[in-house]
């Protein structure tokens, strides 16, 4: 009888949702083509060599594919189990009751990693062919296996709001659960995803909100990530105010412990599906919490270019100090080294404690380090353990008479080639107009990003 019932509620009118997110709009997308272009050629040509050279991708696990350069704003969906997240995605895209809808039940239905993307047609892809498409963004999640491969999955959707963002739907959390029954690292295929993901949606209803192994773990590869979580009370209009005020302290009083930041992440409350809201509840206040939301997923879509320079500029800035630390390792290694050394020993000594060296200390006296962006005095442990020293060659012998030297091309990416081209993006929107629109020529800058 419930389930009729839900049937039988009336839909919700959907012109707030299809006016903030611009999807009647037929103005052609911004072309970013040149763009994209010239990020691509400062990467290969700038950063890539001294990644490469080394080898950065073994110490973090990173590596920037042409497909990720180019790809849509990512928005991801976590949660516990049955939260409404598929729920949720069918809403914004308007895929109830259409043969594309996710599949949703009160059960945890979801168990694979489900990527909703842009096509001409509905069209399902396997994870097989989606990691063996280097020109796509997923190539990099062959190294989770096979079996990982399998609970992958691909949906295109001619839908003009996917045309600009790629969803992803996750497996929910189940907290009695124990990882290697998943047959697959899940919490490393999270932490792949929540690394590109322009926009992370945590979301909970009022019947789940304890907290366990599973979703302690998750907020803390969040760690870092807080400018992009955006914490969802779904499900709100099926409580009374009072229970619902109660719930809403219950979840702060759950997740406190697990973020640690000054200020809180923002808390969406309202019921994300397409059913009209539940009579005598707060209707005005749901409906301007989901245009918040749906303002802060189009703040993400028109900034995406922005973001993908910026995203591209950290990684160089990551790059560039894991170079002068490598360097600073086989500098003093090469100056403790005697005719009568046993090389291994020596090395040893200096990975065991590179304190007693001043190792990373030497690098934050140069200009533009921060101690904040250094990495782990235990990672290089395990790095040199499959890396030997010997195997790299100092920065200051990186260095060709028509190439240049790799530390001088990765410095210029950073200082100049980078902030360049983002600036150029601020003057392509507005080509006509001079540059007094961005300096305001004496008067206060205008804050592109404040919402009117």
């Amino acid at each position: 009888e419930e389930v009729e019932d839900a049937s039988e509620l009336t839909k919700r009118d959907r012109s707030h949702l299809e006016s903030t997110l611009k999807l009647n709009e037929d103005k052609p997308a911004d072309d970013f083509s040149g763009v994209l272009q010239r990020l691509r050629k400062i990467y290969h040509s700038s950063i890539k060599p001294l990644e490469q050279s080394y080898r950065y991708n073994e110490l973090r696990q990173h590596e920037i594919t042409d497909g990720e350069i180019t790809s849509k704003p990512m928005v991801l969906f976590l949660g516990p189990w049955s939260v409404g997240k598929s729920s949720m995605i069918n809403y914004l895209l308007g895929l109830d009751d259409t043969p594309y809808q996710l599949y949703t039940g009160a059960e945890p239905t979801t168990s694979e990693f489900t990527v909703i993307m842009h096509g001409p047609k509905l069209k399902t892809i396997e994870g097989i062919v989606m990691a063996a498409d280097s020109a796509r963004s997923f190539s990099p999640l062959e190294k989770f296996g096979q079996n990982f491969l399998e609970k992958l999955i691909g949906i295109e959707v001619p839908h003009k709001l996917l045309e600009r963002v790629t969803f992803v739907d996750t497996p929910g959390i189940i907290e009695n659960r124990k990882q290697q029954e998943r047959g697959y690292p899940f919490n490393d295929v999270c932490q792949w995803f929540i690394d590109r993901a322009d926009l992370i949606f945590v979301v909970f209803d009022p019947t789940k909100l304890d907290v366990g192994l599973e979703l302690e773990m998750l907020f803390r590869q969040l760690k870092g990530r807080e400018s992009q979580i955006r914490i969802i009370l779904n499900k709100a209009d099926s409580l009374a105010t009072q229970e619902l005020m109660r719930v809403y302290g219950a979840l702060f009083w759950s997740l406190a412990p697990l973020i640690n930041v000054t200020e809180p992440p923002r808390v969406y409350v309202s019921s994300f599906w397409p059913h009209e809201y539940h009579p005598d509840t707060h209707k005005d206040l749901f409906l301007k919490e989901e245009i918040s939301l749906l303002e802060d997923l189009n703040q993400v879509i028109e900034n995406r270019m922005e973001n993908k320079i910026a995203f591209i500029r950290q990684h160089a800035i990551r790059v560039r100090i894991h170079a002068l630390l490598v360097d600073r390792y086989l500098q003093t290694y090469k100056d403790k080294m005697t005719f009568f050394s046993d090389g291994e020993l020596v090395f040893r000594d200096i990975v065991e404690d590179p304190d007693k060296f001043f190792i990373f200390k030497s690098i934050l006296a140069k200009t533009n380090v921060s101690k904040f962006d250094l990495p782990n005095r235990e990672a290089y442990k395990d790095f040199f353990g499959i890396n030997p020293i010997t195997s790299f060659k100092l920065l200051s012998q990186q260095c060709s008479y028509m190439g240049g030297c790799f530390l001088e091309k990765i410095e210029k990416a950073i200082t100049r080639e980078l902030p360049d081209l983002l600036g150029s993006i601020g003057l392509g929107k507005k080509p006509n107009v001079l540059s007094c629109d961005i300096t305001g020529c004496g008067e206060t800058p205008k804050n592109r990003y404040k919402k009117p």
